[in-house]
């Protein structure tokens, strides 16, 4: 067995900050009333964390990048059938992509969507002024039923799947908290180093700025949205 590093930093703070903004959604889009600031801001820092996560798939560590772990047919069956290849199990596997993949199209409709919503009462999204009452109407209906189901409902299948994985100790919450895992295999390892997180956080600092900078021209334009 050997250990390398699967995860580099940048993915596991990225993975566990967006556990908490999830969390935060949803419990102040709950309690309601001044919350909903704090519902506002928390949203605009998902949707930061949606957008740096799409680049890191690009160029952050092997095993965080796109290419390594998109779910092709080919790997699909490979795994189906139990006969996997070492690099197909390194990070996320097949079945775990296929999660991954829909997690971040759901959050990201979730953060968009909440962008064009109104609540009717004092809430309104910081791009509503931009688009016609119907869109809106459409954008809070998804934002406030349909999209919120179904976020509910894969978070608690994929909290699911992670305990029978845990249970069955192949491995996967660990490695998300730590960075590395103990492989039969020895495959490359993430680049981790000092300068790709400086590469990370200044990914990072850049769609928080192109986020703010969008909240507040749209804010700018009328709408009853809150900024940071």
């Amino acid at each position: 067995m050997t250990q390398i590093r699967i995860w580099d930093l940048p993915t596991r703070l990225f993975h566990w900050a967006l556990v908490l903004c999830i969390i935060g959604l949803f419990v102040t889009g709950k309690t309601g009333g001044d919350a909903m600031n704090w519902h506002f801001r928390l949203g605009y820092a998902t949707l930061t964390l949606v957008l740096f996560r799409v680049v890191w798939g690009f160029i952050g560590g092997r095993w965080s990048r796109f290419v390594h772990f998109f779910p092709t047919p080919a790997r699909v069956l490979r795994y189906l059938k139990g006969q996997a290849l070492p690099e197909d199990k390194a990070g996320h596997n097949p079945l775990g992509a296929f999660s991954v993949f829909t997690l971040l199209l759901l959050v990201a409709a979730q953060v968009v969507s909440g962008l064009f919503s109104y609540d009717e009462i004092a809430f309104a999204g910081p791009l509503t002024g931009l688009v016609s009452n119907h869109a809106v109407d459409l954008a809070t209906g998804y934002h406030k039923i349909w999209g919120e189901k179904l976020m509910i409902a894969f978070v608690a299948l994929h909290v699911l799947v992670i305990i029978i994985y845990t249970v069955r100790k192949h491995g996967l919450l660990w490695p998300m908290i730590v960075g590395d895992k103990m492989l039969d295999t020895n495959l490359p390892p993430a680049r981790d180093t000092m300068l790709t997180r400086l590469l990370a956080l200044a990914v990072l600092a850049v769609f928080a700025a192109a986020v703010y900078a969008l909240v507040y021209w749209g804010n700018t334009q009328g709408t009853a949205g809150f900024g940071y």
